[in-house]
């Protein structure tokens, strides 16, 4: 069996001939990628639903919203009242700190390539740790082997030993 990573400056190797402490490490290594991907994929949820609770909302105003009372959010959880100055054109967050003011079919349209740009980035990072779930399988299922086969040698080696001191007496 090999375990090959398709990210350039990667290369092969054979698990089979890595030793128990090495196919340890690599197993270790794979758990602590599998992690981070876990982590990356939660991060872009948060956002994904983000821009999609962004984009429900744009998509909820309309021309006769002008001068209703709102609720505008400062945070996550604290919001202020208002009222609707302009419902042709919303200011959006584009990150960093960064506010834009589009109309109303820009800012869909912006939310709309966000969503799909998060989704396929969480389609990326999944196949990737699904990859590595498959390399880590493999190395512990080259790991019990070789465990089995140690067993099997140390049994061998105390019949062995138990045979000898058998033929002495």
């Amino acid at each position: 069996m090999s375990a090959k990573d398709s990210h350039e400056g990667m290369q092969e190797i054979d698990i089979t001939k890595l030793t128990l402490q090495q196919l340890s490490q690599l197993k270790q290594r794979l758990e602590q990628e599998l992690q981070m991907y876990q982590s990356s994929l939660q991060s872009l949820k948060v956002a994904q639903t983000r821009y999609l609770n962004s984009k429900e909302s744009i998509e909820k105003i309309s021309p006769d919203c002008k001068g209703k009372e709102i609720l505008v959010p400062l945070t996550g959880s604290i919001y202020v009242p208002g009222k609707v100055a302009d419902a042709d054109s919303v200011i959006i967050d584009i990150g960093t700190g960064y506010y834009v003011q589009k109309d109303l079919d820009s800012a869909k349209d912006y939310m709309k390539r966000r969503v799909a740009f998060v989704t396929e980035q969480m389609e990326k990072i999944q196949a990737m740790g699904q990859e590595k779930g498959c390399i880590r399988d493999a190395v512990m299922e080259v790991m019990e082997g070789k465990i089995q086969q140690e067993i099997g040698l140390q049994k061998a080696a105390l019949a062995r030993a138990a045979g000898a001191t058998a033929g002495k007496s």
